[in-house]
């Protein structure tokens, strides 16, 4: 091939003008190759966070009504399945993390994660009340005994006195929303010696701090929400679409902390966190189904005092006050007609204790690895933003 130096000067300036062209066009096809990935990610991203959510809103047998124990599993599943799809968009496209507004965007999700692993934290809280409520019931089952077992007066006396100190405890989390213990099992940080001496006592041994007394889920919820604004277009624009998928997901960590806020006991909790959800987005229509039903729940005359909406603790207060009414105003000798309605009450209790015993461990163990999967992508979101500076 004939080197251009030595050919005319208007024929080497045409053969650098056109090899210029191919370079362009080349780049040019590269970078909408780029910017079609970005939008199917994008795009699928959008779909899945509205099928996941619309999943929840659908019809289910029994064990799957809503706000029960296995809702919230499910809920916390498709958080973590969203998560996953949203880590795996940032590592695809870590070489655009350093841009403005992007990089803002990115940081400001890692830092509401921090606040996602208190609200862990404080739910976990929350499971550890219900653990001491069974405790108490422990003592009102095991004063009646057995369904044969001959109910007597002693019996309705040892039940009256472990349901009045239930009675203290549930109204304790209610008006206070203290936090039942300062710390919790959860995620592997040692007790030093002189902390161990200050555990509440009958609290079992704890690897973590959990929230101080001056905490309150609703400031972090209301926190979140303030500062959680949608892009816009030029936004948008500037960063190939990303701004969409990181903005969604902060959405979504919103909504599910807020749900499982709503859900459990929780220290200075309150639905009554002020948020709009956007209406531009696919998954509006389930977020917005969900808050309604949410609220609409806590808004129910019998809802309206409790510690949760957790379907599974309306039970449990029901059954309660049925048993504590049948103690309360039981008059000796019993009629064949009281004892059955007793042990008929005693028994309805017994029942939603076991579902609460069964069903408070897997949900424990699944908030417990809601945090680490939360602290796991921050930690690989923030090594992704170093590498790439």
């Amino acid at each position: 091939m004939p080197d251009i130096r030595g050919l005319p000067r208007p024929f080497a300036a045409f053969r650098r003008s056109i090899l210029g062209v191919v370079q362009d066009q080349v780049h040019s096809i590269e970078t909408n190759h780029e910017s079609v990935t970005q939008n199917v990610e994008c795009e699928s991203f959008q779909k899945q966070v509205s099928e996941r959510f619309t999943e929840l809103l659908a019809t289910h047998p029994a064990e799957y009504e809503f706000l029960s124990l296995t809702w919230v599993s499910k809920l916390l599943d498709a958080f973590v399945d969203c998560q996953e799809e949203f880590k795996g968009i940032l590592c695809n496209n870590k070489a655009h993390l350093v841009k403005p507004p992007v990089e803002k965007m990115v940081s400001d999700y890692f830092e509401r994660s921090i606040k996602a692993l208190d609200i862990c934290n404080a739910t976990r809280d929350g499971i550890e009340k219900i653990r001491l409520w069974q405790k108490h019931l422990d003592v009102v089952l095991s004063a009646f005994g057995s369904r044969e077992r001959m109910i007597t007066e002693g019996s309705f006396r040892r039940a009256r006195k472990a349901l009045m100190d239930l009675a203290l405890v549930m109204l304790e989390d209610k008006d206070s929303g203290c936090s039942f213990s300062q710390r919790n099992r959860s995620f592997g940080r040692k007790i030093k010696g002189k902390d161990l001496h200050s555990c509440p006592s009958g609290h079992s041994k704890s690897l973590s701090w959990s929230v101080s007394h001056s905490w309150s889920a609703t400031k972090q919820l209301q926190l979140m929400a303030t500062s959680l604004a949608p892009p816009r277009p030029n936004e948008i624009a500037a960063t190939n679409g990303l701004a969409i998928p990181v903005f969604t997901m902060s959405f979504v960590l919103m909504l599910v902390l807020w749900a499982l806020v709503a859900a459990l006991p929780c220290q200075d909790r309150s639905l009554q966190t002020h948020f709009s959800i956007p209406r531009q987005f696919t998954w509006y229509t389930p977020f917005n189904l969900l808050h309604s039903q949410i609220m609409d729940e806590s808004k129910r005359e019998d809802r309206r005092n409790s510690v949760g909406l957790l379907k599974e603790i309306s039970q449990l207060e029901n059954s309660v006050r049925h048993v504590t009414d049948l103690v309360d105003y039981a008059s000796f000798p019993l009629t064949d007609e009281q004892k059955e309605e007793a042990k008929q009450g005693v028994e309805e209790l017994k029942v939603i204790c076991e579902i609460c015993k069964n069903g408070m461990d897997p949900l424990d163990r699944q908030l417990r690895e809601v945090f680490r999967k939360i602290m796991s992508c921050r930690a690989e979101g923030l090594e992704l933003l170093g590498r790439t500076n």
